[in-house]
């Protein structure tokens, strides 16, 4: 039977007075090292600030276990 081992990661938007982004080029290298890994990204869930603004975003990855 095939095993499975989690990973989460939290990012959070840069914020300043008038905007804010996300950092999408340093975020893409950092997923494709994972996935280098043998990480595979399964999930991402956007959490709201009061105001509704995606305040963060959790991505959840899973990778076959080696024994």
């Amino acid at each position: 039977m095939k095993k499975f081992e989690y990973k989460s990661l939290k990012t959070t938007e840069k914020k300043s007075f008038l905007q804010s982004s996300l950092d999408t080029q340093e975020l893409e290298l950092y997923l494709n090292k994972l996935g280098d890994e043998g990480w595979e990204l399964v999930s991402a869930v956007g959490t709201n600030a009061a105001d509704g603004r995606t305040n963060e975003i959790v991505l959840l990855f899973k990778r076959e276990k080696l024994e």
